[in-house]
């Protein structure tokens, strides 16, 4: 069995920024890759790479986070805690669970750059979908 997690808002929407989510849907999966199980777990408060949330998801035994919008900051901390991170995902958390089961979720490559000083002054937006 492998556990996944996904940064989501109130309606299991993946949220477009993973220090920002409300939530995280953690769904446990069988060796056959199918989804068993859904548990929640409320965001600790503050940017994500700089809370405990990569150490209290490896502790559930979380191995993969598939994430919207996503800093190389939280990237490099899950990472350190042994979860792999697929970024550039939207929609709902389930049935993105089942696009990455079915190997048709790809890393977008893209991490965001929020938090990052840039000396143009000014912010972009950016557009979030899984590749698949």
């Amino acid at each position: 069995m492998k556990k996944i997690a996904l940064p989501v808002t109130s309606g299991h929407l993946i949220d477009d920024h993973f220090g920002h989510c409300e939530m995280y849907d953690v769904f446990t999966i069988s060796d056959q890759n199918e989804i068993l199980n859904k548990e929640i777990i409320q965001s600790e408060q503050g940017c994500g790479c700089k809370s405990n949330i990569a150490g209290v998801l490896a502790e559930k035994g979380v191995v993969t986070m598939l994430a919207g919008g996503i800093g190389n900051g939280a990237i490099n901390v899950l990472n350190r805690h042994g979860i792999n991170v697929i970024r550039g995902c939207s929609g709902n958390a389930e049935e993105i669970v089942k696009l990455f089961l079915s190997d048709s979720l790809k890393d977008s490559g893209e991490s965001c750059h929020q938090h990052e000083t840039h000396s143009h002054g000014h912010n972009h937006e950016h557009q979030h979908q899984c590749n698949h």
